[in-house]
């Protein structure tokens, strides 16, 4: 029993070892632009290290076999991309406007598997909590979202300038996907007449032909329909 533990014991340690080891080779990259292949890569090698390890008919050597092939295979992976451009979109993906001159890209979105609400998260983690304040939106292959802001929300700031203005209000969602989000209009006390009346007057006939439509507290309803984006 002892010598399992001892056995055990070993294993993990040099496991740990190797892993460590693994990281520093393959660089910082591998956690601060983790693409979804890196992200799996991750999960497979862990597997392999844990079933190694774990597994009494497999020995020390397996599991720094396995660690040694899966990195190389990785590390090969990053020399390929490094030296040979062309490689570079296949096997890492490529960069997505996904907001092009203010204007959601909706079949960019689709096409990415990206919603609404998803959208929404990615550009409040950039600070961003209305997507009226961007002229283009990024959607980098790690995942995350870069935004550059149009002209009237980037720097100089208010602060700057030295001008006073209210506190800002949350901008409130009432169309995604063509439907009407109630919750938003009871939220702000209005109805669906209330909304219906404005798309007429901006030329639609239906709540449906919206792809968005959000308020914001003393601007006009800002919405943008199914159109296809010039």
């Amino acid at each position: 029993m002892l010598d399992s533990y001892i056995a055990l014991t070993c294993e993990l340690i040099i496991g740990f070892f190797a892993l460590l080891v693994l990281t520093k080779v393959l660089g910082k990259n591998q956690i601060t632009q983790l693409t979804p292949f890196d992200f799996i890569s991750a999960l497979v090698l862990g597997e392999l290290v844990g079933n190694a390890i774990y597994d009494e008919d497999i020995g020390l050597h397996y599991v720094l076999y396995a660690v040694f092939i899966w990195g190389m295979l990785i590390y090969a992976i990053e020399m390929l991309t490094q030296k040979f451009r062309a490689t570079r979109a296949v096997l890492e993906g490529s960069p997505s406007v996904i907001i092009a001159k203010g204007r959601i890209q909706f079949k960019e979105l689709k096409k990415n598997k990206l919603d609404l609400n998803q959208l929404q998260h990615l550009l409040r983690e950039r600070g961003v909590f209305s997507i009226q304040e961007v002229e283009y939106g990024i959607l980098e292959t790690n995942g995350s979202v870069n935004v550059q802001r149009k002209s009237a929300y980037d720097i100089p700031t208010n602060k700057d300038l030295a001008i006073h203005r209210s506190d800002p209000t949350l901008p409130i969602p009432i169309i995604m996907d063509g439907e009407i989000i109630e919750e938003s209009l009871t939220e702000m006390n209005q109805s669906k007449t209330w909304l219906q009346e404005i798309l007429l007057k901006r030329g639609i006939a239906t709540h449906k032909a919206v792809l968005y439509a959000e308020w914001i507290e003393g601007n006009p309803l800002f919405l943008q329909t199914y159109k296809e984006e010039r």
